[in-house]
């Protein structure tokens, strides 16, 4: 288990992936890659991504409503949400969070979708897979309210500031960095990837966007989160072998319905 990677969040239900499965999961194999987490991102996705993960036994998958999505036929309910996530492979609740940046206006049923989140969490026991942008107080505030800390989870593709991650691990919360670490201008989430405590950290691609580089612009996918490992390990000026361990370690210990 030690020996191979985890790519802690990624979407394989994408049309950018979906079509060449089977090739994604060579790569992954060729690239020390043994594990792949799929976050939902609405409700209507969540069969043919789950059609997906059902066909092998190394995939694990969340359900959610990404907070951008504005469909109310995509709302979910503790009740819908405590049903699909009674699926074995069914690891985590999420993706779930705030989302300021992209959307405008009066979005408290953001604010409200991510309580129903949150308690579906609680009520399952399965961890949080947290997103957020440009609102991270709110998103700190909610959680603290709600008390996500009796479940915990991971903040991922972290790219807040170290003063958020502190608070995110004081919650006792992950931290999960994607290939956006290996950018070059990324100089603060760099300092922040050597920062958070080694049993606290996760990797991942976040595909199929924000490839690593040398791979940066392209399609991203699972393999390519061995990248983002190379260079938290360069950071941290630890060798690859013992970042894969932690990460892997940390994964399956936070993730703990997921059976390596």
């Amino acid at each position: 288990m030690n020996h191979l990677l985890v790519d802690s969040h990624c979407h394989l239900d994408f049309p950018e992936l979906a079509a060449d499965i089977p090739k994604l999961l060579n790569s992954m194999k060729e690239n020390r890659v043994g594990w792949a987490l799929c976050a939902g991102v609405t409700l209507e996705r969540f069969p043919a991504m789950m059609a997906i993960v059902r066909s092998r036994p190394n995939l694990f998958a969340a359900v959610g409503v990404h907070p951008d999505t504005e469909e109310p036929a995509s709302e979910a309910d503790i009740e819908t949400l405590l049903s699909l996530a009674d699926d074995p492979q069914v690891v985590a609740i999420g993706e779930t969070g705030l989302d300021y940046y992209r959307l405008t206006g009066d979005l408290e049923w953001q604010r409200d979708r991510f309580r129903t989140h949150i308690r579906a969490a609680r009520t399952c026991d399965k961890p949080l897979i947290i997103h957020t942008r440009s609102a991270a107080a709110d998103t700190l505030r909610i959680l603290r309210e709600e008390r996500a800390e009796e479940v915990g989870g991971v903040f991922h593709c972290f790219t807040e500031t170290a003063d958020v991650a502190r608070q995110a691990l004081y919650l006792g919360f992950h931290v999960s960095f994607s290939g956006i670490v290996t950018f070059k201008n990324a100089v603060e989430l760099k300092a922040v990837a050597k920062m958070v405590p080694l049993d606290r950290l996760l990797v991942e691609t976040d595909a199929p966007y924000l490839a690593p580089t040398p791979f940066r612009g392209k399609i991203n996918q699972p393999a390519y989160v061995l990248h983002v490992a190379e260079e938290i390990a360069r950071l941290r000026e630890l060798s690859l072998d013992e970042l894969v361990q932690a990460t892997t370690t940390n994964f399956f210990k936070l993730f703990s319905r997921a059976t390596p």
